[in-house]
């Protein structure tokens, strides 16, 4: 009788296994998060020569140092548009993040100017270039597809130089303007806190680079080679190192600001009662604001409800050169994850909650370790 009991729990324990595995073996691959990075330039396009630089080389040197380090994350997948000094069209850069289905795409460029006092750093997305300095700052990085063949009919007749051309392109990437947004606001506090280099913001110009690209995208400006100075540091080895630790840790923290939220999303679906209750409670965090952001752009809208899909109370502030859209006022974090929640059910799918210290905009992450327990 005995045999047969072990033989019995022997064969359940296989079946078990088997069944295990095979389950194992049928479940979906977890998706890692891709990052694309486009360092500017390169082979016959040597980019800005100020003060006898290379911005090709540089940009290249600066994305290495980003994807040896991003390489070392098991979930992240890295994918460049070149590693080698090799020229790439601004149109098969994008479709190279197109075709990798990237979450993130990081072009990294050096600045030039006419005046060699011009310094510090600034981030851009895709827009409308908003006065005379951004327009010149998107017709020197689009001039490159004159290098091309057949760039009229690849960009159906745009032409770099004439501020014309500016005035129809339309805004391709506005579903993903508030996510482009975070992450340059997270590169910018980056380089302006870690390493001190001056803050020029974050910006819209039409680059071209960015308009066909279906992910969020940003071009960051690392610095001015006409700049005696600021040249010098980018052209360092250690110069390069800390520019790319800054946009690493920028790239990182988007990454996890917005594995934060899907959590909070995947979590949220799951009603129960238990989830009742939890949000019937608080989790106030004195001294800190919490808000969503629905929306960012170049436009100043009304905040009636009409214009924000029935949504009542949101709010409008001046960034920098954009507007950008709030959903609610709290310093209760369940608060504002139900009002994230009924912004999402209204049709912000990508809205996300931002936090703020005595009017100065800070991380969720930073904002959450601050409580007083």
């Amino acid at each position: 009788m005995k045999t047969y009991k072990y033989l019995f729990i022997a064969f359940t324990f296989l079946l078990f296994t088997n069944t295990f595995s095979v389950l194992a073996n049928h479940l979906p691959p977890t998706k890692k998060f891709v990052v694309v990075l486009d360092a500017g330039h390169g082979g016959k396009d040597p980019g800005n020569r100020g003060n006898g630089y290379k911005e090709k080389d540089i940009a290249l040197n600066i994305i290495l140092k980003i994807g040896k380090e991003l390489e070392k994350q098991n979930d992240i997948e890295v994918v460049y548009t070149r590693k080698t000094d090799v020229f790439v069209t601004l149109d098969k850069r994008a479709e190279i993040a197109n075709d990798a289905n990237a979450d993130l795409f990081v072009s990294v460029h050096c600045n030039a100017a006419e005046a060699t006092q011009a310094h510090g750093t600034e981030t851009f997305v895709l827009g409308l270039h908003r006065n005379a300095d951004n327009l010149k700052i998107a017709m020197k990085e689009n001039s490159v597809i004159y290098l091309e063949d057949d760039y009229e009919v690849t960009y159906g007749g745009f032409d770099p130089n004439s501020p014309a051309s500016y005035i129809g392109m339309t805004l391709m990437q506005e579903e993903y303007l508030d996510q482009s947004i975070l992450l340059s606001d997270y590169v910018q506090k980056e380089f302006t806190n870690k390493l001190k280099r001056t803050d020029r913001g974050v910006k819209q110009a039409g680059f071209l680079v960015l308009r066909k690209t279906y992910m969020p995208s940003v071009l960051v400006e690392t610095g001015f080679l006409t700049n005696k100075t600021e040249g010098k540091y980018l052209n360092s080895s250690a110069g390069q190192q800390k520019m790319a630790s800054a946009i690493l840790e920028g790239i990182l923290s988007y990454k996890k600001s917005i594995n934060l939220h899907s959590t909070e999303m995947s979590e949220e679906d799951q009603i129960s009662q238990a989830t009742v209750e939890t949000a019937t409670s608080t989790d106030v965090y004195n001294g800190i604001t919490f808000k969503v952001q629905l929306a960012a752009g170049s436009t100043a809208i009304e905040t009636k409800s009409y214009n924000f899909k029935g949504l009542n109370g949101v709010s409008r502030n001046k960034e920098g050169n954009l507007y950008k859209y709030y959903f609610g006022s709290t310093s209760d974090y369940l608060e504002i994850q139900a009002k994230q929640r009924e912004a999402k059910a209204a049709g912000y799918k990508n809205c996300y909650i931002v936090a703020f210290k005595n009017n100065n905009k800070i991380s969720v992450n930073e904002a959450l370790k601050s409580k007083t327990k």
